[in-house]
């Protein structure tokens, strides 16, 4: 059986690690072909965050069995984690593996066979965060770099910890030797992703921080763009803000979950900050770190949110000058204290405060990419939209589109701004 698909669900992390599987499955001889084709084995990288990807997940495994029901499907990620006998169930499905297994994918495929296995330890008992190796990220001009595993901040809503366990970080040595590997493999740009990405460090010994880790990116210098994954508010010190306004190399921009703008919403959350924090954050960011942008994440819905408070929190985003919003509708996850609340919503209020925000999150989308118009911005080309057109991304996260062919592909060339049509930049190469 050497035909392998690989679908991916969810964050940054789960990408880089299905990129992991693919390559060293690629370096065993397994041919790597869409997940639509026919394939040997199909493996589904599921995530979990919410009742929507649980239903996505169940959807991919549903299709590769459609598509050859004589493959073999394996099943891991998030879901697996924590709902392994639900997937057990599910017919077709050959093997159920947890998130510290996959790592051994190919070992696992070797001994690939007609018994049903599941094979998912206590994600609880893992104590470290070993590196997953990785020379290349096929396909991408950027390349995603996991730094941490795990999360210690049991906020009331999420599900993460359970399946991804408690806060692992990589050391620091093998971090920037990855960094150096996507370097000599000609990427311009790493992402460094965790699932609580500001915990980095706090693990090791002897104990290191995130801000540590980017000064020795900052010093050696190896790739010419590195962008952060998620940071939550109370992460981002002023250690972190003096650092982003002078760094070279570090972009300038950060994605903040903010999750609510009410203080009486964040307390049932569990969240260890209060909007009157984050509005000062987010000034003192702004007028310190030149074009900076900043995005947020916000869920719509949490148990018990009244009119008012939901009400709080479109007027703290609405005042706040950031640029793009991750709204999610609050899905409840059994296990979570949240799903326990009182209060829960009916579906068609959660979806209309949804709306809502996402509606001031286009808005803001559109104001904030307005202010470049006649500027010179840095832009890393990504892809050929159409021949004579090429789409790339600015260091403060900004997708613009300009004229160009294919030999732009993965270079970073100065652009000016010329408008705006459709929520999208266009600009010119200088």
């Amino acid at each position: 059986m050497k035909r392998v698909a690989i679908s991916t669900l969810g964050c940054k992390t789960n990408q880089f690690e299905s990129a992991a599987m693919a390559e060293s499955l690629g370096r065993e001889g397994y041919e790597l072909v869409p997940f639509d084709a026919e394939a040997d084995v199909y493996i589904v990288n599921t995530c979990t965050v919410t009742g929507r990807t649980d239903s996505e997940s169940r959807r991919l495994i549903r299709r590769a069995v459609r598509r050859n029901g004589a493959a073999r499907v394996v099943v891991t990620g998030c879901y697996a984690q924590v709902a392994a006998d639900a997937v057990r169930s599910l017919p077709g499905v050959s093997l159920v593996v947890g998130n510290t297994e996959k790592k051994s994918i190919v070992e696992l495929l070797r001994t690939l066979d007609d018994r049903q296995r599941v094979l998912v330890s206590d994600i609880m008992a893992e104590e470290r965060a070993e590196p997953l190796c990785l020379e290349t990220f096929a396909e991408h001009t950027r390349a995603f770099l996991q730094v941490q595993n795990g999360c210690n901040a049991f906020c009331s809503y999420c599900i993460v910890p359970y399946a991804r366990g408690r806060s692992r970080s990589v050391a620091a040595v093998d971090v920037l030797a990855g960094i150096r590997r996507f370097a000599a493999e000609g990427f311009r740009e790493v992402v460094l992703t965790g699932i609580h990405l500001g915990a980095y460090g706090l693990d090791l010994d002897p104990q290191r921080e995130l801000l540590d880790l980017l000064t020795a990116v900052e010093e050696e210098e190896s790739v010419p763009r590195l962008r952060l994954g998620s940071v939550e508010p109370n992460e981002v010190n002023d250690g972190m803000i003096a650092f982003l306004a002078m760094s070279r190399v570090v972009c300038p921009h950060l994605h903040i979950p903010l999750q609510s703008g009410s203080d009486t919403v964040l307390e049932r959350m569990n969240r260890r900050y209060s909007r009157a924090f984050v509005r000062v954050l987010v000034t003192r960011l702004v007028a310190a770190v030149s074009d900076i942008t900043i995005g947020m994440d916000v869920i719509a819905g949490f148990p018990g949110e009244t009119d008012e408070e939901h009400a709080e929190t479109v007027a703290l985003l609405d005042e706040l000058p950031i640029a793009y919003l991750h709204v999610f509708p609050y899905s409840s996850r059994t296990g979570t204290p949240a799903a326990t609340m009182a209060g829960h919503l009916p579906p068609a209020v959660i979806t209309r405060r949804a709306a809502e925000l996402r509606a001031l999150g286009a808005h803001k989308k559109t104001v904030h990419a307005a202010r470049f118009i006649g500027r010179e911005l840095s832009v890393l080309v990504q892809e050929a939209v159409r021949p004579g057109l090429v789409r790339g991304l600015s260091r403060n996260y900004l997708v613009i589109t300009l004229a160009g062919d294919e030999e732009l592909l993965n270079r970073e060339i100065m652009v000016r701004i010329t408008g705006l049509a459709g929520g999208e930049l266009l600009g010119e190469k200088v």
